[in-house]
């Protein structure tokens, strides 16, 4: 299976270095908002779909005001899951599947530009996601966003055969791809990866399980500002630092086979892109000179 890298919208947060790393001429930073396009055997799966159509063209009606202050998304229609889709010469309507690390408002804007689509994700995100508890879950989970729950398939997370150790669920309804939805709860109550089978090996796109891309280091390191954005977006504190232990061991005990990465980070993403984070897919390749993350950043 071909898998493309596509980043469906970058996010300018408040903090500039303090946030990414690298921002040192702007209050704001960069983080992309990293969603995979695996072309399977018999249909396109899409993996996490970042902001929509919807979000560029009414973002006041559907993003809560201080998320659009905090993070103030750069809200171009190109680089939405769907235009970037037909960039790269596909039909839209070939995306017959939908695999969802969770359905915080940056990573299912973009539902409502596949109605076709299967939504795959964990049942304890789709309860936490219809309770919203609290403020801050009014301000995440977005149900305008929501027009497609009829076509939502919920999966309990305990599930049969282990991977590498962790819990996942196989088998998603209708998929002819090998594509697992693996619990790392924590970010959320019904937080997942979604690991992917390539020809080299597995692809886990772990979400927001961690931000940045030192987090996996030995000795993990994380900007100040993240770490502070992750307390304050956690549901179970406890269960993020150990997932992040468990993917921190998975990258150390199994690089050659598991390539981990993040939702967030523009490193990761321009690594596994081969191309800056600000263009579309089908866009301008990264020069081979030029240091990762070094694109450069909107102020």
């Amino acid at each position: 299976m071909r898998v493309h890298h596509l980043n469906c919208i970058s996010s300018c947060p408040l903090g500039g270095k303090l946030m990414d790393g690298a921002s040192v001429r702007s209050l704001r930073g960069t983080l992309t908002c990293h969603c995979l396009l695996v072309e399977a055997e018999r249909e396109l799966v899409l993996v996490d779909t970042g902001y929509g159509v919807a979000d560029v063209e009414h973002p006041r009606s559907r993003l809560s005001p201080f998320f659009l202050f905090l993070l103030r998304p750069e809200l171009r229609e190109e680089m939405t899951a769907v235009r970037q889709v037909q960039a790269l010469g596909f039909d839209p309507r070939d995306v017959r599947h939908v695999v969802l690390t969770h359905l915080d408002f940056d990573h299912a804007g973009g539902l409502d530009d596949f109605p076709w689509a299967r939504v795959h994700l964990l049942g304890d995100e789709v309860k936490a996601a219809m309770n919203r508890f609290t403020p801050l879950d009014h301000m995440r989970y977005r149900p305008e966003q929501w027009s497609t729950q009829q076509n939502w398939a919920p999966y309990s997370p305990r599930g049969g055969e282990r991977w590498f150790g962790f819990e996942c669920v196989r088998d998603l309804a209708g998929m002819s791809a090998e594509v697992l939805l693996v619990p790392l709860i924590g970010h959320t109550l019904g937080h997942a990866g979604v690991a992917v089978r390539t020809a080299p090996g597995w692809l886990l796109l772990a979400g927001d399980a961690y931000f940045y891309h030192r987090e996996l280091d030995p000795e993990p390191y994380c900007t100040p500002g993240l770490r502070a954005y992750q307390r304050m977006m956690d549901k179970d504190r406890a269960a993020r630092v150990q997932n992040q232990a468990r993917l921190r061991r998975l990258r150390r005990e199994h690089a050659a086979e598991v390539e981990v990465i993040c939702a967030h980070d523009v490193v990761e993403f321009e690594r596994s892109a081969g191309r800056t984070h600000d263009v579309p897919a089908a866009g301008r390749p990264l020069p081979p000179e030029a240091p990762l993350g070094a694109a450069p950043h909107p102020g």
